[in-house]
């Protein structure tokens, strides 16, 4: 712990550069001031005050999309938001580094700008705090000094607005409304924001395991850690990229082994939920059930009828098997 970098230092931090105060945000004043970071920072501090952050590793995930999107509606009115931006430049400021993926730590140490969010979610495991800073932000009085620091520093007219907002989980109520409807099928033009992609693909498969109880529907295997993550995906049977079909009945919740020989076709489900498998496996697996063993068996479904595998996308599954296999 650098006991320089103590709450002082990071008030300083959170608030614009000034000829007293060296330490601010670097933030781009083209066009007037760009709120990018000090809106990407209340999304953190939201999630960490609602228990949605609970360790020092920040990826790119949906849930910080949605927070920051959220944020930036009502604090932002004339630029179009891009948490890619804050994400990739924040790293100058000194308290915010990068946990590359294996394979991706030479493009780091390069330098390399990586700003769109998909390649940072190619390329970044995720992000993290100064040890300090991520020690004063699980302090609530502290994290109370910090939040106002920025909203009286970058947004001071709106601050019962931004309070407000704390309170809204966005990511959430985006699930119970795709839950309530069932779903839904995009239009090509719906999917141009990459950020809002992002958002609506994360949305989908967290109500797909959920559904599921957290169990591979193929092996019925179920395992979760304490921060609540699990070993299943959310996966689509007629695939998104074709059919932008987000209905939760066109979702499988799958092992990540399973979810790979599903997308390859490796086996397929019949009308009656039962499983196909490829007969041109060469399989060997001493210490688990192997998959031509699961052949007939019945998929586990979901407790709710409604969400059972829509007849039509195991359908266009099987021909594409069968073609496949032919």
């Amino acid at each position: 712990m650098n006991k320089d970098k103590d709450l002082d230092y990071y008030v300083k931090k959170f608030s614009p550069k000034s000829s007293s105060n060296k330490l601010g945000l670097n933030v781009s004043r083209n066009g007037g001031v760009a709120p990018n970071k000090p809106i990407l920072l209340l999304s953190i501090i939201e999630m960490v005050s609602q228990g949605q952050i609970i360790q020092n590793q920040i990826p790119l995930s949906a849930e910080l999309i949605a927070t920051f999107l959220k944020l930036w509606s009502h604090l932002e009115a004339v630029r179009k938001p891009d948490i890619g931006l804050p994400f990739y430049h924040m790293t100058s400021d000194g308290f915010w580094h990068y946990q590359p993926k294996p394979g991706f730590e030479r493009l780091i140490q390069a330098k390399v700008k990586i700003r769109t969010p998909s390649t940072i979610r190619q390329t970044i495991k995720y992000a993290y705090l100064d040890n300090n800073l991520w020690e004063i932000l699980q302090n609530p009085q502290e994290r109370s000094i910090l939040t106002h620091v920025l909203i009286d520093s970058w947004f001071r007219k709106k601050t019962q607005d931004i309070e407000q907002l704390f309170q809204v989980n966005a990511f959430a109520e985006l699930q119970d409304q795709l839950q309530r409807t069932g779903g839904k099928v995009y239009q090509p033009e719906e999917l141009e924001d990459e950020q809002a992609v992002i958002v609506r693909d994360g949305a989908f498969r967290t109500i797909v395991i959920t559904t599921y109880n957290h169990t591979c529907a193929f092996c019925g295997l179920q395992i979760l850690d304490a921060n609540g993550q699990n070993i299943v995906d959310g996966s689509h049977i007629k695939p998104f990229s074709q059919f932008y079909d987000d209905r939760i009945d066109n979702g499988l919740s799958l092992c990540k082994n399973h979810h790979w020989a599903f997308d390859r076709f490796w086996f397929t489900i019949n009308d009656d939920y039962t499983i196909i498998v490829a007969d041109n496996l060469r399989e060997e697996s001493p210490n688990a059930k192997p998959m031509r063993d699961m052949a007939g068996d019945r998929i586990i479904l979901p407790a709710q009828e409604q969400y059972y595998p829509r007849l039509d996308s195991l359908q266009w599954h099987r021909e594409e098997f069968s073609r496949r296999a032919a």
